[in-house]
């Protein structure tokens, strides 16, 4: 029901259908001038097939989104059956009912893929280590294949895992798989994950340095990106993150954290930690990645969004050990038409990130076909792409001699896009309305006059460019 929210949503819808329409799969672009170099293209190919098999609408573009989430509630029932016994189901609704994972379920960005493929990672691992005692090698091929899958997801935090992991192995030795099926499952991660990485590489110079260096090195040591890189960031959003979006299991966690202390104790021993080798497991996925999330000075809530699987396993160990098992569904049913109840009223809530109402807005004000929609010196909304069917770009007052070349704030100054205007018709202008004195004048100054269309929209002036009429001139008759 809910329309296409910017910036992230329509970004990444955007990207999808660019691909879609355009045929090229392999280079992420915003518009036909701009590629969009921020993530690996796992997440736009599963939009884009997903669009292109159910319609372009915001619940194809979602879909992908809702299976992942999905995905992660029968992982965590599969994870549980070998890590809690007995907790399997709880597990499964611990997860699908936590606040956090529920409402992300509905947001498009690459953060729920990202989730189920680390969780479909970690029950490889589980399943090897835990399961019968049958061929493990099969297993250990899907972990470095899920892996592979999350590396095309977000890049290098999907490798997060590989530390739970060989810190588990390290404390807590399993059976012994032979060398050879390691290196397989190495060269089938190196196989799935590096190809589209070196072709975009090698096709784009340049592009190395900045996986590497934005991506990557400003990411986790810097504050480039403005996400909450104070010393203290990690508490402001990571704490409030698992105090509410672990309700209604909060408590249940309360409590379990409060017996880790003792069990790390126990855990000195080797035999012990071999004993009690799946809570460790499960103590292990849970702190080692929110320790990597807090010394990293990029920090979002959703970037916890992978622990979420075996905090349901700890919320799960701890009502069996409690011997309090599932709550009285009557509780469950209540709290589910709560969360139903909340997420249909946030689909109507106005907003100016809503690209359905400016999709909206656009069409009333406008009588022929819209081509293309752009910003000026205001925030693009790329979800117009999917509701509008119109290409989206965002224009500088200033020349762009400035810009980086990957991922600019701004695909082109106004003055070029005005000039275009004259051969690619249907373009539409969007400007705050405190900068449209600026803005006009500027158009005005390239000899062409401007065409406001209706009234502002949440304090944006819509307008259209066109020729300037020549006056008349005066003949000698005259």
């Amino acid at each position: 029901m809910r329309g296409i929210w910017d910036p992230d949503e329509g970004r990444y819808t955007n990207v999808a259908l660019n691909m879609l329409d355009s045929g090229d799969w392999t280079n992420p672009m915003r518009n036909e001038h701009t590629g969009h170099w921020t993530k690996p293209p796992m997440t736009y190919w599963l939009i884009a097939g997903s669009v292109k098999v159910f319609g372009q609408s915001p619940w194809g573009a979602r879909l992908p989104i809702a299976l992942s989430y999905l995905a992660c509630a029968l992982l965590s029932a599969l994870c549980a059956r070998r890590l809690v016994p007995g907790g399997a189901k709880l597990a499964a609704v611990a997860y699908a009912t936590m606040l956090m994972p529920f409402f992300a379920g509905q947001l498009v960005t690459t953060d729920f893929p990202l989730a189920a493929f680390q969780a479909l990672t970690m029950y490889a691992f589980v399943e090897g280590r835990f399961g019968p005692a049958r061929r493990h090698w099969p297993w250990l091929l899907l972990m470095w294949a899920a892996l592979a899958a999350g590396f095309m997801t977000k890049g290098p935090p999907a490798l997060v895992p590989l530390l739970v992991i060989c810190t588990m192995n390290l404390l807590a030795p399993g059976r012994p798989v032979r060398w050879p099926w390691h290196l397989l499952g190495i060269a089938l991660f190196l196989a799935l994950a590096l190809p589209w990485y070196l072709t975009v590489v090698q096709r784009h110079p340049g592009l190395l340095q900045y996986f590497l260096g934005a991506e990557l090195v400003d990411r986790v040591a810097s504050d480039r990106f403005g996400r909450n890189g104070e010393w203290y960031g990690w508490l402001k959003v990571y704490v409030p993150t698992l105090l509410l979006g672990t309700l209604p299991w909060s408590a249940d966690l309360w409590r379990w954290l409060r017996g880790l202390p003792g069990r790390i104790g126990e855990w000195r021993d080797p035999a012990t930690r071999r004993e009690q080798a799946p809570a460790l497991l499960i103590a292990l996925w849970i702190v080692l990645p929110i320790l990597v999330f807090g010394i990293a000075r990029s920090r979002l809530p959703l970037y916890l969004l992978p622990i979420f699987v075996p905090l349901a396993l700890a919320v799960a160990a701890q009502r069996v050990e409690s011997g309090r098992g599932m709550p009285r569904w009557q509780w469950i049913a209540i709290w589910v038409l709560m969360l139903l109840a909340l997420r249909l009223a946030a689909s109507g809530l106005p907003s100016h990130k809503d690209a359905s109402g400016w999709a909206d807005a656009i069409r009333s004000r406008t009588h022929g076909p819209v081509r293309e929609v752009v910003f000026v010196e205001d925030m693009a909304r790329y979800g117009l792409r999917l509701h509008l069917g119109a290409e989206i770009e965002k224009l500088s007052l200033l020349p762009d001699s400035s810009q980086p070349r990957f991922n600019p704030d701004f695909d082109e100054p106004l003055a070029r896009e005005v000039a275009d205007t004259q051969k690619e018709p249907g373009i539409i202008f969007i400007t705050k309305s405190g900068l449209w004195p600026v803005v006009s004048r500027a158009i005005d100054a390239q000899g062409y006059d401007t065409r406001i269309l209706g009234t502002p929209y949440y304090e944006r002036i819509i307008f259209e460019v066109v020729p300037r009429k020549k006056s008349p001139v005066a003949t000698d008759e005259e």
